[in-house]
């Protein structure tokens, strides 16, 4: 499965209006994957989680995903619009 993929279905599974979610990827200059996730900004609480542990397992699923395919380090970036 693409990161971008996981990454999008990991999070519209979280919020309430799955269309008001935006995923796109970006390759880094240090050999990375950047990965900057787009949600509303009533919906920003529920991917965040409290202390950050939602967004820190969404982290941990992508950055495993990614090092079965191709072993590359994911930068996550969660903002709202």
């Amino acid at each position: 499965m693409k990161l971008v993929e996981l990454t999008e279905y990991l999070v519209k599974s979280l919020v309430v209006d799955a269309d008001n979610v935006s995923v796109k990827q970006f390759e880094t200059d240090d050999d990375s994957i950047l990965i900057q996730i787009m949600v509303d900004e009533d919906s920003i609480g529920s991917v965040i989680g409290k202390s950050g542990k939602i967004a820190n397992a969404i982290r941990t699923i992508v950055q495993a995903s990614s090092y079965i395919d191709d072993n590359k380090k994911v930068k996550i970036n969660i903002d709202s619009f």
